[in-house]
């Protein structure tokens, strides 16, 4: 029998699929990436055409060693990694990483693919391998490639320029310049005021409706026709004085179909909108559900198809198997005669095959939620009734709009529709005739509720109708919404920027650079974010433009496609690119950045206040900071000063109140008669455990926070005593030494034991 290795990405489905190839096959995982260009600088040889220096990453060099040793009684090598450019690429490396030459390795290599982790899918793919398609691994260099060069050329540039730490990312600076453009649109918004008018009318007793005023004698209302409670008010009393009449009645039948079944993109923000998930969590919850889980008498089975792609497909089986599950659940009316196909936006075909699916569209949601965590069923359910709802008929709605004509007592006399003695009206109402997909599913929708129309009476043209009340509403215009995670994925997708493998990373850094946070569920940019992203707008314009980006993208497209090199391709970006980089490092002042002027002056040297960046964004300081003054004042987001805010507590030195207020390591107390009185305390003073110091003998070990936030035991005599413990200390002293014991965790396993922390005492209980 021959002996085959297969190498997949992820241990957590080796042992599914050693189960369905079953004897002479055995499956070790890569764990990810094994090669990577390092984190330094010169990581790539421009001089010698772009050649990459990759390493193997200390952390996989376990993991090789294992493979190896599997390779030396193997008569053929499978490739399984995950079905993508970075996947393809992780193979690539892998060859590498083992010594095979490419020539003569020495052994058959073979490269396989697929989509989903089940028993038929696995074989098939097994029994069709191909070799490794080197456009991808191409595109996915060169990607690699472009980032590098963006980012420890351009980040050190920022490190001179703003301060130390900061990065910059080719798609990542994208993105924050459209949160940071969308909060500049916020903040210069000017809100419009605007009415608008409706009445209650009846056809019948226990018949009544709502009709919006949308004409005032031959003129049409816009949105601002309205634009004042006066007129409102005018127009009101004149409503109330009319009559009212149907004078035309519009029935409709409207068609609505389902969206379609889910792209990676689709997925994160259908989640978001629908389960609160962020990018990340959707992807790693995905993942979980992508390489299997143990579904009792089954045992462990891949429950959706994978995760990463821009396609919009459905296998044939999983079409078959989706007409099935419609025609026995909700009847074969519900069912489609021919399956519904969906057009793909994706220009390259070999990104992926099929749209995120269940695996089994028969097994549904309430079958396997004994066997899913929470958060595992809430995204199988959404993926399930997604991918069902697609297949199912269309919903027919009939739309019913009724105009009203009201007559006015008499003429307007006064206002923009002086002289007007109608007014016209309209209603319109909803009926849902067959739900069609809609008895399953709705697509969730953004920043505002879908319009809810409700079944109006049953009225005839001609029929005069009763005033019951009269309705004016104020409004006033609204800025646009903050970027969700959902809103900025779908933004990146429609300018073309980015792909489905980068979405929830390019999400993540935004926060982790603390260029932005989130807060409930909306970005807001941080100062630095602001001033990062106002830097690459004003001197690098072109390599923030959204239409660049995405021309970029569709290039590395073509290289993927092999209908493009991708060495020329890194040539033509690096350049002008570092050409500009070049010429800014001598235009671009640091103060011009960092520092902005104001009008005051300082309250303790005279000299002038200025705003200046700091780590925790803007504060306002003295400019004879370098003669010593050390004069600070916090400002919030828009630069408003934040006033301290006075405690409680009295300065146990002078007596004057204590304010709270914001210091590097959080909220602290300062004495108010600052710069007299230099006194400051904890916010929260520390718990004291009442236990002695062994060290000194008179002051009391007490609870504080490492600037990392990790709770230590320290002497409260510091700093003239500077005992400190990681462990909790107790008040029993050491058999052997008389030293306070500390409570220690069993590693892995429930339970405490005591140890001694003297040096040279090995006390320690059972």
């Amino acid at each position: 029998m021959s002996k085959n290795l297969v190498i997949v990405e992820s241990p957590a489905k080796g042992k599914t699929i050693e189960k369905f190839l079953g004897p002479g096959y055995t499956v070790l995982a890569s764990f990810g990436h094994v090669r990577a260009l390092p984190s330094k600088q010169g990581s790539v040889d421009i001089e010698k055409g772009f050649e990459p220096k990759y390493q193997v990453l200390p952390e996989s060099k376990k993991h090789l060693d294992a493979i190896k040793a599997a390779l030396k009684g193997a008569d053929r090598l499978l490739l399984a990694t995950d079905p993508d450019r970075e996947g393809e690429a992780i193979s690539w490396h892998l060859l590498a990483a083992l010594g095979l030459d490419k020539k003569n390795p020495g052994i058959k290599i073979q490269r396989v693919e697929f989509h989903e982790i089940t028993k038929e899918a696995i074989l098939f793919a097994v029994d069709h391998p191909r070799d490794i398609a080197l456009d991808l691994v191409d595109a996915q260099q060169a990607r690699s490639i472009l980032d590098y060069l963006v980012g420890f050329n351009l980040s050190p540039f920022l490190w001179k320029k703003i301060r130390y730490g900061l990065s910059a990312g080719r798609v990542q600076s994208v993105a924050l310049r459209l949160v940071c453009e969308r909060e500049k649109e916020i903040l210069a918004f000017k809100d419009r005021e605007y009415w608008t008018i409706a009445a209650r009318l009846g056809v019948a007793p226990g018949q009544e409706f709502k009709a919006g005023l949308v004409a005032v004698g031959d003129k049409k209302l816009g949105k601002f026709d309205i634009p004042s409670e006066e007129v409102a008010t005018t127009l009101k009393a004149a409503l109330q004085s009319g009559s009212y009449q149907v004078t035309k009645i519009n029935k409709t039948e409207k068609k609505r179909n389902p969206s379609p079944p889910f792209t990676t993109s689709t997925l994160q923000q259908e989640a978001s909108r629908k389960l609160g998930f962020s990018a990340r969590k959707t992807m790693s919850t995905a993942q979980k559900l992508y390489e299997g889980l143990d579904i009792g008498e089954e045992g462990q089975v891949g429950l959706i198809t994978y995760m990463r792609t821009d396609s919009v497909n459905l296998s044939t089986l999983a079409l078959t198997d989706a007409h099935d599950v419609i025609s026995a659940a909700y009847g074969v009316e519900y069912a489609l005669a021919k399956p519904r196909i969906f057009k793909t936006k994706s220009k390259n075909a070999q990104e992926a095959h099929e749209a995120v699916r269940p695996t089994y569209i028969a097994k549904t949601p309430l079958e396997l939620k004994k066997h899913l965590t929470p958060d595992l069923y809430k995204l199988y359910e959404l993926i399930w009734k997604r991918t069902v709802a697609c297949q199912m008929a269309e919903a027919l709605l009939d739309q019913t709009s009724v105009d009203i004509t009201a007559d006015l007592s008499a003429p307007l006399a006064a206002g923009p529709f002086a002289g007007s003695a109608r007014a016209g009206l309209r209603a319109a109402g909803t009926v849902i005739r067959f739900p069609g997909f809609m008895k399953l599913y709705i697509e969730g929708v953004d920043d505002q509720d879908e319009e809810k129309e409700g079944l109006l009476p049953a009225m005839a043209e001609g029929a005069a109708l009763k005033l019951h009340e009269v309705l004016p509403e104020q409004h006033f215009t609204q800025p646009p919404p903050r970027y969700t995670e959902a809103t900025l994925v779908k933004t990146l997708e429609e300018f073309g920027i980015g792909r489905p493998s980068t979405f929830a990373s390019i999400m993540n850094t935004l926060v982790e650079r603390k260029y932005a946070r989130l807060d409930k569920k909306r970005f807001f940019p941080e100062d630095v974010g602001m001033v990062v992203s106002d830097l690459l707008t004003a001197h690098f314009e072109k390599y923030v433009d959204y239409n660049f980006t995405a021309g970029l993208e569709e290039e590395l497209d073509q290289v993927s496609r092999g209908e493009k090199e991708w060495k020329p391709l890194l040539k033509e970006f690096w350049e002008p690119f570092i050409a500009l980089l070049k010429q800014k490092e001598g235009e671009v002042n640091k103060a011009d950045l960092t520092t902005e002027a104001t009008d005051e002056l300082c309250p303790e040297c005279g000299k002038p206040l200025v705003v200046k960046l700091g780590k925790r964004g803007k504060f306002i300081a003295c400019s004879g900071f370098q003669e010593g003054c050390k004069y600070t004042r916090n400002v919030d987001q828009d630069g408003e000063i934040v006033e301290p805010v006075v405690s409680e507590e009295k300065c146990e030195k002078c007596g004057l109140p204590m304010l709270i207020k914001d210091g590097r390591f959080g909220k602290y107390l300062a004495c108010s008669g600052y710069p007299a009185c230099k006194n400051i305390q904890p916010l929260v003073k520390p718990l004291n455990t009442g236990i002695t110091c062994p060290e000194c003998k008179e002051g009391q070990l007490i609870e504080k926070k490492s600037r990392f936030g990790k709770l230590f035991y320290s002497c409260n005599q510091y700093p003239k005593c500077k005992f400190a413990l990681w462990d909790l200390p107790v008040e029993q002293p050491c058999p052997k030494c008389g030293f306070p014991l500390l409570v220690k965790k069993i590693y892995k396993r429930k339970g405490e034991f005591l140890k001694c922390p003297k040096e040279g005492c090995d006390y320690t209980s059972e």
